[in-house]
């Protein structure tokens, strides 16, 4: 039977919250928005967990996430690193022995149970997968000055979300190449294949309430929906 491993990201600082604790231990309806985005990796047909968190903090996520929530499929819990990058090549090494990995920012608390099975179906399919939503605005492309240069055609221009799904050896080895460099920037995993390998990436049917919960207007939409 294939394995599924879901890394989830919880590392980040949250600066642009500009709360006095990091966002994902920020409560939504009573409860950190942490705990709803583990919920549902628990609930759906992934393997086990590995949960990401910043240096220092991964007794208390032991304590007041793992044991307070009696999360099970929670497996391993490790310290990231400096970037978003170090602390996805730090969790796909704490993944060894997984056939597939999904890997999903902590601060995503409305993923669903379709979405996430999407992403194995699609892993296994295509070896490289990422949740999104076609851009229901126009987009423009500007120039250091913000002036407009161009006008992408909408209907090929996707908001990318995540979790982001691939065959654990191809991510494993594309992170590799990656940390080998150090000089290359990238914003997501899907990326990171597209530079490092030959390996197209699959877009897949994310959710629309699948935000990542950055500004306090995007905690206003979490109380709507999680709260609801």
């Amino acid at each position: 039977m294939k394995t599924y491993t879901a890394i989830v990201l919880a590392a980040g600082s949250g600066k642009r919250m500009n709360a006095k604790v990091q966002k994902q231990y920020l409560e939504v309806a009573g409860k950190p928005i942490l705990y709803y985005t583990l919920k549902a990796f628990e609930e759906s047909g992934v393997t086990e967990i590995v949960l990401v968190t910043g240096a220092g903090q991964e007794e208390y996520c032991r304590r007041e996430i793992i044991e307070k929530y009696s999360f099970q499929k929670i497996k391993k819990i490790v310290a990231g690193g400096k970037e978003r990058y170090h602390s996805v090549y730090e969790g796909l090494l704490a993944a060894k022995g997984a056939d597939y990995v999904l890997i999903h920012d902590g601060a995503r608390p409305m993923v669903d149970g379709a979405v996430i099975q999407r992403s194995m179906e699609a892993a296994e399919k295509y070896q490289a997968c990422a949740a999104g939503v076609p851009a229901k605005d126009t987009i423009k492309i500007v120039n250091e000055e913000q002036i407009a240069k161009e006008t992408p055609d909408r209907s090929r221009v996707w908001q990318v979300q995540t979790p982001q799904a691939f065959f654990y050896p191809l991510i494993l080895e594309a992170y590799g190449k990656l940390m080998e460099t150090e000089g290359i920037a990238v914003t997501d995993d899907a990326m990171v294949v597209e530079r490092m390998t030959s390996v197209p990436v699959k877009m897949i049917e994310g959710s629309y309430r699948n935000i990542k919960i950055t500004t306090p207007d995007d905690l206003l939409i979490a109380e709507m929906y999680l709260g609801a």
